[in-house]
């Protein structure tokens, strides 16, 4: 069974950065297709980037530029570099992970930017 675990939310001011990882608890990681979603209070659940097993990248029209994912696959983790935050970009932000036909999601860190 795979294990997502995600860390690096918190509190940040408009303007400010925070870097999120999801650590992957198998070494099978590499031929995993790795996204990260938020979702804020009342909206749906949203796909804010995506990294493909060969580091093929994509971006929500509104983070592109200001957010960058990256992977490590000797650390079996995979980033979301947020920087320039805004007050819209505040939510839950979920890792998730796709292969071998299966999905699976992390518990979910809060990203609060505040004035």
């Amino acid at each position: 069974q795979v294990q997502l675990v995600e860390s690096g939310g918190g509190l940040v001011q408009p303007g400010g950065s925070l870097r999120l990882s999801c650590e992957f608890s198998r070494s099978i990681f590499s031929a995993y297709d790795m996204d990260w979603y938020r979702q804020a209070p009342g909206k749906q659940r949203e796909l804010v980037a995506f990294i493909s097993s060969g580091h093929r990248t994509g971006y929500k029209d509104s983070v592109e530029g200001r957010f960058t994912i990256s992977r490590d696959n000797a650390k079996n983790t995979v980033y979301l570099q947020m920087n320039s935050l805004k007050p819209e970009d505040s939510a839950v932000y979920y890792c998730h992970a796709y292969g071998y036909r299966n999905h699976y999601w992390g518990q979910g860190t809060q990203v609060t930017v505040f004035s």
